[in-house]
């Protein structure tokens, strides 16, 4: 018996069995004594986890990351963290390098054989994955993989950021913009992120220019320094930043060019990290649920290792816009 048991007799979240289990708040007084009824019918234990894996007592997982400080990274750590300790696994964390190697990857582990994910949203993540003996159990949450593939690995979890990425890009020629500008964060996957090509998908089927994108970094000194000539120039109305950190940069080369946001330029954001509702202007974005994805890669690791238990592996919530001061409507050709 085990927490998934436990949320899906309730018809509850695993987490909020685990809320209850540990005497948390965030739980109504009935959802909590509902909870605490199944526990109670099915005479469940924390301690007996260990009991339902496949192959013995494993209940340690290592997570592969490369970066523990950029907000979609952590957000998904934190999920995944929060997934494996309800779980009742305990989690170690070890930080990748580019440099880092098979022989490397493998002495990460606590011992041959532990369950792992990997967080392979940039190239030293997807070389982990990569480098991974064949006998460790390992899930992964990943830029994109390809439903098309055969060869594809079946344990991994993403996010549609490329339909996000047009929706964005459509969002913001409804508003009259003539094209959308687009600064690049760097992609694990190819030259052209998913983000870049869901931009790109929009402005061509609008039948509208494609401008070149910039490749921008991960930070809001990346975003500044890219955009400082590009925001110069008035004639470019809207901009999409591959993150949030990249559209802080942006808003602040563009006031010290004179731009006002959003009078005469259009800024969005990618991930709605939580400064991004306190900008002044907020900043408009693409909300992605990273703590959902990290939640369902434990999900399919548990799958792995426990196949018997035929749990559902949990769900996350498709990429929201979220419209706030940073977007309007484009200028007509006099104004600027």
């Amino acid at each position: 018996m085990s927490i998934w048991d436990i949320a899906r007799v309730a018809g509850v979240s695993q987490q909020t069995v685990s809320r209850v289990i540990n005497g948390k708040a965030r739980v109504s007084g009935p959802t909590r004594a509902k909870v605490l009824k199944v526990i109670d019918d099915l005479g469940y234990r924390p301690n007996r986890l260990a009991q339902t894996l496949a192959g013995g007592p494993a209940r340690a997982v290592t997570v592969l990351t490369s970066d523990t400080a950029l907000y979609g990274a952590a957000a998904t750590l934190r999920g995944m963290e929060e997934a494996a300790r309800a779980a009742g696994f305990s989690v170690g964390i070890s930080v990748l390098d580019a440099a880092s190697q098979q022989t490397d990857i493998a002495l990460r582990l606590n011992r041959p054989g532990e369950p792992v994910m990997v967080i392979a949203f940039d190239e030293a993540g997807v070389s982990a994955l990569r480098a991974l003996p064949p006998d460790v159990p390992v899930a992964a949450a990943v830029e994109y993989r390809s439903d098309d593939d055969p060869d594809a690995d079946p344990w991994q979890v993403w996010l549609d950021d490329r339909a996000a990425a047009a929706h964005a890009t459509r969002y913001l020629l409804s508003l009259g913009h003539r094209t959308v500008h687009y600064l690049a964060i760097p992609s694990s996957t190819s030259p052209l992120a998913q983000r870049t090509r869901g931009w790109q998908d929009a402005l061509r089927a609008a039948g509208l220019p494609v401008p070149d994108p910039l490749q921008g970094g991960w930070t809001p000194r990346s975003g500044y320094l890219s955009v400082r000539s590009l925001v110069a120039d008035r004639s470019v109305t809207a901009i999409l930043c591959g993150n949030d950190d990249l559209a802080l940069g942006v808003m602040r080369a563009a006031r010290e060019a004179g731009r006002d946001i959003p009078g005469d330029l259009s800024v969005v954001g990618f991930d709605d990290s939580p400064p991004a509702a306190y900008l002044n202007p907020s900043l408009t974005t693409v909300r992605l649920d990273f703590e959902g994805l990290g939640r369902a890669c434990f999900g399919l690791l548990y799958r792995r290792l426990a196949p018997e238990a035929a749990l559902a592996v949990p769900e996350w919530s498709e990429p929201e816009l979220i419209v706030r001061e940073s977007s309007g409507p484009a200028r007509v050709a006099e104004d600027l």
